[in-house]
């Protein structure tokens, strides 16, 4: 299984982002203004799958001009324009990129490779952001025609033979009960779900598995992140059940990490004085290791959120109600690791009788985890089926 851990970055991988290191900060695709409706435009992700964020000062309607087929992704924003053309280069299937103005915004993307829309959709303000974002969720689809090899080096990612650790941590316990429903508490709800998935996944024989916690006890936060960590996890999920004011509410979401949560990671985990140690860093330049830590947090973001919608399309084939915005994202304390992927799960609303009902039911609780279980298969026949990046493969720029 092909994974992106810091542990793995070979030497070459110094003298590339050292060469690279000016390029890397464009390619970051970060362009903005003093004044106007479109502020900027951000991408992360890699060659397989990209996120574009536009963000805005107000509300824009979408429409698709180019989806790709020419090598190009084109969008029209309704009712948002550009202070002046933006431009820049991108990341991951994104070369260039281009914002101009008339009538609306035009976004105009030059592709590195073949690609197409997976989906888009407009985030509002929240989760600690104050302006709306358009995004643009990007897949690859072939390998471009116009390929070279690559005429620097660049690092192999590795290929596990051992079988995949999934961490499960069931969300609250001990002093710590979570929310409440009718008839039940949140901590008891969680360890159980986790048991059951634990059950699941162990069942197939091709995965380790590790829960955090075993029985109604208190583990703090940094400490579930840690075991994760420690045990070189290959994937993180924590088990939670959400709760509302209003008894109508219901459904699962899934949370990944923020944008702003990422830059808190970074920040918390360089604070201490042996961080590069840690993550098996060079160490000699600190610039180099800074970006070899954002690289990796953005590639561990990626496959959080690819992760997230395999498992939200699993939960909805098993016709598990789902919020309406049902892939959210926060900077949550669970979800900071750096270099695990990782998926927080509210597995519906203790306080509405129905999903609470289901998720004291032992028979529909082992029918969700085994969604859960089924969305985590996937996700691994996935990131197997992904080509190993090699300087011989790799695409110059």
């Amino acid at each position: 299984m092909a994974r992106w851990r810091m542990r793995d970055w070979s030497m070459t991988a110094v003298a590339f982002v050292a060469f690279c290191f000016v390029a890397l900060a464009a390619g970051r695709g970060f362009a903005s203004g003093a004044m106007g409706d479109v502020r900027a435009v951000r991408f992360g992700g890699d060659a397989e799958r990209t996120r574009v964020v536009i963000d805005l000062d107000r509300s824009a309607r979408g429409a698709v001009i180019e989806d790709g087929g020419q090598g190009r992704v084109i969008l029209s924003l309704s009712g948002v324009a550009p202070p002046r053309a933006l431009n820049g280069g991108g990341l991951g299937l994104v070369r260039t990129y281009t914002v101009t103005g008339g009538g609306g915004a035009r976004i105009d993307l030059t592709l590195a490779g073949g690609a197409e829309i997976e989906r888009r959709f407009l985030l509002p303000p929240g989760d600690g952001v104050d302006h709306y974002r358009y995004v643009l969720d990007l897949k690859r689809t072939s390998v471009a025609p116009a390929a070279r090899p690559a005429t620097i080096p660049v690092p192999q990612t590795r290929r596990r033979t051992e079988r995949p650790l999934i961490v499960i941590d069931a969300g609250h316990g001990g002093n710590d009960p979570g929310a409440s429903g009718a008839r039940s508490r949140e901590s008891v709800l969680t360890l159980a779900a986790a048991q059951a998935l634990k059950t699941e996944l162990e069942r197939t024989g091709r995965y380790r598995v590790r829960l955090t916690r075993t029985d109604d006890s208190y583990v703090a936060l940094y400490r579930r992140v840690a075991v994760a960590r420690q045990a070189d996890a290959d994937l993180f999920i924590s088990l939670h059940a959400d709760a509302g004011a209003d008894p109508a509410t219901r459904g699962a979401s899934v949370y990944t990490l923020s944008d702003q949560g990422a830059g808190r990671a970074v920040r918390e985990f360089t604070r201490g004085d042996n961080w590069r140690q840690e993550l098996n860093l060079p160490g000699r330049d600190p610039s180099v290791d800074r970006i070899l830590l954002d690289m990796t947090q953005r590639a561990t973001q990626n496959r959080s959120a690819q992760f997230a919608r395999l498992l939200l399309g699993r939960l909805e084939a098993a016709n598990r109600p789902l919020l309406r915005r049902s892939h959210r994202d926060a900077g949550l304390a669970v979800l900071l690791a750096p270099d695990v992927p990782a998926v927080l799960l509210e597995m519906g609303f203790i306080t509405n009788p129905e999903d609470e009902r289901a998720l004291n039911d032992e028979r529909s609780r082992r029918a969700m985890m085994r969604a859960v279980a089924q969305g985590i298969e996937r996700y691994f026949a996935e990131q197997t089926a992904q080509p190993m990046v090699t300087a011989s493969t790799a695409e110059e720029g």
